[in-house]
């Protein structure tokens, strides 16, 4: 929802200057949000305030998920048209150390969402399956890739409440991929417009049983994200 809105009474948690109308002038933005507690570092009621450099008029953009833990804004060209977007990233404060993150552009005053991790979450989708043998593996529904871990540098006490002695499975085991664990601009072209590096947490039996994350590299094309790369960054183990 967009209107017009007052700083006063409002936390400002972050704030930049960048043209993101479109018409060469500096916009103010603001990342603002409210306390209940003054000590918490839980926010609240969080949004983005644009003020317009042209007619100095400010506008209001709330996310869907608008509370949570260090929130903060990026910005910058995302969809190569010359003008910057708006990101901004707050953490859940969930175990699962995930994040709500969206991207906006405002070129003319008009908002458009170009990421949520909402839309990202429901999308990407992935099983995780321990084989016999000591093996990991983990499939991509949205590509079709393989991943295939040696597990068995989790040691022997590790491996023996799960397998038999000869390598087998003792009962089958599932594990899964986090939500959204981090979203990151990267320009990885060096040409001034920004790609998106999510990062997805990789978990076993339970959430500690960590290994590693799945990495996907986002650049927009046209009217979209495409997947540039993908890679599994996994853990290393002591020799």
């Amino acid at each position: 929802m967009l209107e017009e809105q007052s700083l006063r009474q409002e936390l400002i948690l972050d704030h930049t200057i960048a043209d993101v109308t479109g018409d060469r002038l500096r916009d103010q933005i603001w990342l603002t949000g409210m306390k209940k507690e003054p000590e918490s570092p839980h926010i609240t009621n969080i949004a983005i305030i644009i003020q317009d450099a042209a007619t100095s008029q400010t506008y209001r953009i709330q996310p869907k998920e608008n509370s949570g833990y260090n929130p903060r804004l990026f910005v910058g060209d995302f969809t190569g048209d010359g003008v910057s977007d708006i990101l901004v990233t707050i953490d859940s404060g969930g175990s699962g150390a995930t994040t709500y993150d969206y991207l906006y552009t405002f070129v003319q005053g008009k908002p458009q969402l170009l990421f949520s991790s909402d839309a990202y979450n429901e999308y990407w989708k992935y099983t995780v399956s321990f084989l016999d043998g000591y093996r990991l593996r983990i499939i991509n529904s949205n590509t079709s890739r393989v991943y295939t871990l040696d597990i068995t540098s989790r040691g022997k006490e590790y491996l023996d409440e799960i397998y038999n002695t000869d390598g087998t499975l003792k009962s089958p085991i599932e594990g899964w991929v986090d939500p959204l664990s981090g979203l990151y601009p990267v320009d990885f072209d060096g040409n001034g417009v920004y790609e998106l590096l999510a990062f997805q947490g990789v978990s076993g039996r339970y959430h500690a049983d960590s290994f590693g994350y799945i990495q996907n590299a986002l650049k927009w094309q046209k009217n979209g994200w495409i997947l540039q790369n993908q890679w599994l960054a996994i853990y290393g183990a002591p020799e």
